[in-house]
């Protein structure tokens, strides 16, 4: 299947910035991971004209319109309706569907009003998407030579039914299978990534590397077409061998959720255990970590001491390195580190101390961050000059915590440490 696709995205609260438009953003990463261009997306109002004029447009430029939202039962829910007028397709009634949404209020013990009857009235000869989420079933039908899928709004119900419902949908249409396997990198800069493996993602055809740009992080997205899902892993396996070891101890992961998944997993094949101190980062990364399932086999807890009396009370910092050096510095990260290390007996320990903002303190810049890691081996420090606010740079700070970590359980070197 080469497809090209526009995402319509109806709904004043949407237009006008009141909620985050989220369900865009999956649905043109499920897209591309099936291998079709998103091309444009459109964000219209609850006005009837604006939505056919926007349609109008879609249909001029994409094979495929995938639409969320105005599929409830009030006055503004109108996609349905404007999209059938569109395409010339009646509104009829879909029983099941209404025999569903019935169920659906008896079981929640809600009296259903005559409104949400509307619901059910789908374009005549569509797929119904079956809406397990929610009341609204979801529509796909092909007409004028498009294919048009429409889905509910709430990114709960959204989500799910892109998963369950339109993937399935789409695959069943096609001639071939796409694999996306995503190759994670850490330490290094989008830009500074993609030069030590441009020359290979400029000569490949199938499968496609693109390269992208996350929080504090990038990937490698390695794309493969081929007839069945073992013949596309197949022709993925040597392309991420390949960029892996170019990128080397950059990578912290192939098809993995996240860092602190990685992290996790490292940990406990090597039966490690885990735990932190943290000042500016008020408990952001044991919270990170431990939204991880599994984390309490690695886990054995963390001390947030925001004053100084807290460090020097619960962790053994000494008072005069505080009054000598300031609570950010180097030297309190260490003893930070080794002091929860100690104190929760576990096999690594982080600290991590420094000013996040928005003003400066100790006489030291917003964006000075120290972050210490303490094993058996011994304890490395990193400074950390970090901008952009006070949340990129806590989560920043995480994030280098994070892979700190992950340097020192797999051995590998942590660039910049400081010699104190």
């Amino acid at each position: 299947m080469s497809l090209t696709a526009e995402i319509l995205s109806i709904g004043t609260e949407l237009l006008l910035g009141d909620i985050t438009n989220t369900d865009a953003q999956a649905i043109a990463q499920t897209l591309s991971e099936l291998g079709i261009n998103v091309y444009f997306q459109t964000v219209v109002g609850d006005n009837p004209g604006r939505i056919k004029q926007a349609v109008e447009l879609a249909k001029s430029r994409a094979d495929l319109i995938v639409t969320t939202g105005g599929l409830g039962p009030t006055y503004d829910d109108i996609t349905k309706q404007t999209l059938a007028e569109s395409f010339g397709l009646p509104l009829v009634l879909h029983q099941p569907s209404l025999d569903r949404i019935k169920a659906a209020f008896a079981r929640s013990k809600r009296v259903m009003t005559d409104n949400n009857i509307s619901q059910a009235m789908l374009p005549e000869g569509c797929t119904v998407l079956d809406n397990d989420w929610g009341t609204a079933p979801g529509v796909a039908f092909e007409a004028q030579g498009k294919t048009v899928i429409m889905l509910p709004g709430p990114p709960r119900e959204c989500e799910p039914m892109l998963r369950e419902r339109v993937v399935p949908y789409l695959a069943a249409k096609s001639d071939a299978v796409m694999v996306s396997r995503n190759i994670r990198v850490v330490g290094l800069g989008e830009s500074a990534m993609e030069a030590m493996v441009r020359e290979q993602i400029e000569q490949m055809i199938n499968p496609t590397v693109a390269p992208y740009a996350k929080t504090n992080e990038c990937l490698l997205r390695v794309t493969a077409k081929a007839k069945t899902k073992e013949e596309a892993w197949a022709l993925t396996e040597p392309v991420v061998d390949d960029l892996s070891r170019q990128l080397g101890e950059y990578v912290y992961g192939v098809d993995v959720p996240s860092l602190e998944a990685a992290v996790l997993e490292h940990m406990k094949e090597r039966g490690l255990t885990l735990s932190a101190a943290e000042s500016c980062t008020g408990g952001m990364f044991g919270e990170r970590f431990t939204s991880q399932p599994g984390s309490s086999a690695v886990w054995r807890g963390g001390v947030c001491t925001y004053s100084n009396d807290l460090k020097t009370s619960i962790l053994g910092v000494d008072a005069e390195l505080i009054r000598t050096k300031g609570a950010v510095s180097g030297e309190v990260a260490r003893q930070m580190a080794e002091g929860v290390r100690r104190l929760c007996v576990t096999d690594v320990g982080v600290g991590i101390t420094g000013v996040a903002g928005p003003a400066a303190s100790e006489q030291k810049p917003v964006g000075l961050v120290y972050v210490a890691v303490s094993d058996a081996q011994g304890t490395v420090v990193k400074e950390l000059r970090l901008s952009r606010g006070r949340e990129r740079i806590r989560i920043a700070a995480v994030v280098n915590a994070l892979d700190m970590v992950r340097r020192k359980v797999l051995g590998f070197a942590i660039q910049d440490a400081m010699n104190i």
